[in-house]
């Protein structure tokens, strides 16, 4: 029988840069089970210390508009020009299984073949917009096994992308340009929070769509307030499949970076970030405390009936629940 492995032993697996040893990390953060959260949380204090400042980038976009293709390119260039590169593809989840269902290793050929990156596709488990819970502790332990880009590609569906703004450097938005309304389909607040816009599968019966199309986003673009950050939002249209475009998105990423560094932006920006899962941390460890309480589990079931039947109101059985969990108001 195989000895287990200790987190110390885990902790320099995933320092010395071990593929197998940050997977087997990060299974254990994602873990559910309170003794297996404790040891990833072990592992964190462990890691955390020696994590590198990466460049965190989110990239969104609507289902069919290529990310994952677009990711496999982007992310080969970036490991040809010497960068080592993390994807953490969150999925929807399998609402049997709770598995990944869109199977983002077989959409990213060339990553999953470069020793200078590492895919990670991560089942959401219902958990806000889709992205999965512990993301953030992910990045943290790709950032202490060396990856110094790490790109996180969110679902394209409901708050997911809030969710992921909040936990990187810089917010890629991949549109198409196939039709005259491609804007109508495109929240106002996910315009906002991009800090480049990319035409996707600039190639084909779409290439006449282009140059259409960035005229209609960068118009879009300047009738909404200047950037906290101070940087004009580029449009730039590419092809994943030909790399055609691929260099000047390189070129514009490396731009920003530049521009929020020496503005000081970045720092501010990855404070104001930490202070906020600081809070989300708070929440969930006192909501899964709360629900795991005994006393809570015995008398959940009986005010969720009375509240049902109109016996007591939502507020006063909340009350009552907080009371039993020694809450004193």
């Amino acid at each position: 029988m195989l000895r287990p492995i200790s987190i110390q032993e885990l902790a320099k697996g995933v320092l010395d840069g071990n593929r197998v040893a940050l997977g087997k990390a990060i299974t254990l953060v994602e873990s559910t089970r309170e003794e297996q959260q404790l040891k990833g949380a072990q592992l964190l204090e462990a890691c955390a210390p020696h994590a590198i400042e990466s460049k965190r980038i989110g990239i969104t976009g609507v289902p069919g508009v290529g990310k994952s293709t677009f990711i496999d390119a982007f992310g080969s260039k970036l490991t040809e020009s010497g960068r080592k590169v993390a994807v953490l593809a969150v999925d929807p989840s399998s609402g049997i299984s709770h598995g990944s269902i869109l199977g983002d290793k077989t959409r990213m050929e060339k990553l999953s073949a470069d020793p200078n990156a590492f895919i990670r596709p991560t089942p959401s488990s219902g958990s806000l917009g889709g992205v999965a819970r512990k993301t953030r502790e992910t990045i943290t332990l790709c950032e202490a096994a060396g990856f110094d880009t790490i790109l996180i590609e969110t679902v394209g569906v409901g708050q997911s992308e809030t969710a992921v703004h909040s936990m990187v450097d810089m917010f890629v938005l991949l549109v198409l340009a196939t039709a005259g309304d491609e804007l109508q389909g495109i929240k106002r607040g996910i315009m906002e929070m991009a800090d480049l816009v990319i035409i996707n599968k600039d190639d084909g019966e779409n290439a006449s769509y282009t140059k259409l199309a960035k005229a209609t986003y960068h118009q879009a673009l300047h009738m909404f307030p200047a950037k906290e950050s101070g940087w004009t939002v580029p449009v730039i249209s590419c092809s994943s499949l030909s790399g055609n475009g691929i260099e000047e998105i390189l070129n514009s990423t490396e731009s920003y970076f530049n521009h929020v560094r020496v503005s000081g932006f970045l720092e501010v920006q990855r404070a104001n970030q930490n202070g906020f899962w600081l809070k989300q941390a708070i929440n969930e460890e006192l909501n899964q405390r709360f629900y795991s309480e005994p006393s809570t589990k015995n008398s959940l079931d009986k005010l969720t009936e009375d509240v049902k039947n109109g016996k007591v109101s939502p507020f006063a059985a909340a009350r009552e629940l907080l009371k039993n969990w020694g809450y004193k108001s």
